[in-house]
């Protein structure tokens, strides 16, 4: 046994233990992406490094061997800027993306991808869920949105973007003249009370996840119908009434009480809501901050004067958002803002304070080229079984009431473009703790987007692959009759199947092991 000191803490281990061993024993947590229990040590990620306080070494904690009398620190702050560094040079040649880009240019990130999995699926309740797990009012926006989705869908770049909004819009409205709407499951009652001023889209959007948080929302509003905006500010012609209506009792049949001809400032005041209820959430739309004086807010150029991360005013227990702090007419933004101070709102109910927490890193995929773009549209026709012929670039929706069969064919048109373990893969959750910059290292080029899917499983694509190694030790150890290996030299290295033989005949028994080792989502289930 040999005894050193790891973050200042003295611990016993047996001689020819590793540095990441002897963390592991005082429940000390180092990341890993090249490291496997029961596999040869590698080394190659480098974002497991530690320092040696004795000399100022920088070691890779998975394979280097504890010495006695060593003073290790896992959290010093050149141990946080040597991994941020190695997770930056891993990121510089990453040829891949976190969410897709439909997804990552919705102002609400709505998971649009699995919507059209559903709605090919035929499981229009399922597609529905997937929407309202960010977007309260799905009907509404699909007459009135602006589709800033549509704008990043890959397919615009060939001739017909997916017509997102409609797909989104048919499977809301479907649900809404069926004889059970969807009403998503709420807590127990917390004991707690919001106020909420304004009806439009970001206050609706609020109380319905707060009703699910089991809190009790009140929503006051000047006018003599809830809508906001939308009821006052869109014409019939566009934005149906009853659509309108229809969503809004889904909102009330969730449990939200509605106090209209409540103007705040005349019917009610601050102070007595503030008396009344835990907390209070101004929605009020597009203000005049000249006008606002007398509201004791602090008042930017634009409108209410918020925390950013968190839509906290300077009040204790009062949250803005929508228009009343971005104006403009995009009721999609205003939803998603709602959301947001849905969580901030349950997060100061709960615990008092409001966590900011670390921005979510989402990697971005340069613009494809005309060759590559074709390229991996071929790719993504293969895995998704995708039809061939001219349907695939030219939009076959429109928002009138379009045929199932028709909107069938219009999600199957999706290329399923971000990464099918988004959730799972270390690279992005490191570099999100780590707070990497993936730009820091990029060069003019990178790896083409390329795609295998010659396995009947898997697939594998090399430009997200880090050449940690696992997959390769995982084969040899299992003795797969070719397994995987690295192929090439330096900056060309690629792993792959030896003697150019298929994916299948390289992972025939190790399929699974090698998805679940895989740090990222180079090798991922189909």
């Amino acid at each position: 046994m040999i005894k050193l000191q790891i973050n200042h803490v003295f611990v016993e281990i047996a001689a020819g233990s590793t540095l990441l061993q002897a963390a592991r024993q005082l429940g000390i947590s180092i990341p890993t992406m090249c490291f496997l229990e029961g596999y040869p040590h590698f080394a190659s990620c480098m974002v497991c490094v530690v320092e040696d306080k004795k000399n100022g070494s920088i070691l890779p904690a998975c394979s280097t061997l504890a010495v006695a009398g060593m003073d290790i620190d896992t959290d010093s702050e050149a141990v946080h800027l040597a991994r941020k560094t190695a997770l930056e040079l891993l990121l510089s040649d990453h040829s891949g993306e976190c969410l897709a880009p439909c997804q990552r240019t919705c102002p609400a990130h709505m998971n649009i991808p699995m919507m059209h999995h559903f709605i090919e699926a035929g499981q229009l309740r399922e597609a529905l869920m997937t929407v309202k797990q960010q977007i309260a009012l799905p009907a509404v926006l699909g007459y009135i949105c602006s589709a800033p989705c549509e704008n990043g869908c890959r397919l615009r770049q060939v001739g017909g973007a997916l017509s997102i909004c409609a797909l989104k819009r048919y499977v809301a409205e479907a649900d809404l003249e069926s004889n059970t709407p969807y009403l998503p499951p709420c807590k127990a009652p917390s004991g707690k009370k919001v106020a909420i001023i304004g009806s439009g889209p970001a206050g609706l959007s609020a109380a319905y996840y707060l009703l699910q948080e089991g809190h009790a929302c009140t929503i006051f509003d000047k006018n003599a119908e809830p809508g906001g905006m939308l009821r006052y500010g869109v014409p019939e012609a566009e934005l149906p009434r009853s659509v309108l209506d229809a969503e809004i009792d889904l909102i009330r049949n969730l449990g939200a009480v509605f106090e209209m001809n409540t103007a705040l400032g005349a019917q009610i005041t601050l102070d007595a809501l503030q008396e009344q209820h835990d907390a209070i959430i101004l929605a009020i739309g597009e203000i005049n901050p000249d006008g606002m004086l007398t509201l004791p807010v602090a008042i930017a150029k634009n409108g209410i004067q918020i925390d950013r991360e968190t839509f906290e005013t300077n009040l204790p227990g009062v949250f803005a958002g929508g228009g009343a702090v971005h104006p403009g007419k995009m009721a999609v933004r205003s939803a998603a803002h709602g959301k947001s101070m849905a969580l901030s709102v349950d997060q100061f109910l709960r615990y008092g304070v409001v966590s900011k927490g670390s921005d979510q890193f989402n990697l971005r995929l340069r613009k494809m080229d005309q060759q590559e773009l074709n390229q991996y549209i071929d790719d993504q026709k293969k895995l998704h079984n995708i039809s061939a012929g001219p349907e695939l670039f030219t939009p076959q929706l429109d928002k009138k009431a379009p045929s199932p069969e028709a909107v069938h064919l219009e999600a199957g048109r999706c290329l399923h473009c971000g990464c099918l373990k988004t959730d799972s893969c270390k690279l992005r959750r490191y570099a999100e703790i780590y707070k990497a910059n993936a730009q820091n290292y990029k060069g003019s080029k990178r790896q083409y987007v390329k795609t295998r899917t010659d396995h009947p499983l898997v697939i594998f694509e090399e430009g997200k692959c880090i050449q940690c190694g696992l997959c390769i030790r995982i084969t040899e150890k299992a003795g797969e009759t070719y397994g995987l290996t690295f192929l090439g030299r330096g900056f060309d290295i690629e792993v792959g199947v030896p003697l150019n033989e298929s994916l299948g005949r390289g992972l025939e028994k190790t399929a699974a092991a090698c998805v679940a080792a895989c740090p990222t989502g180079a090798i991922s289930l189909k």
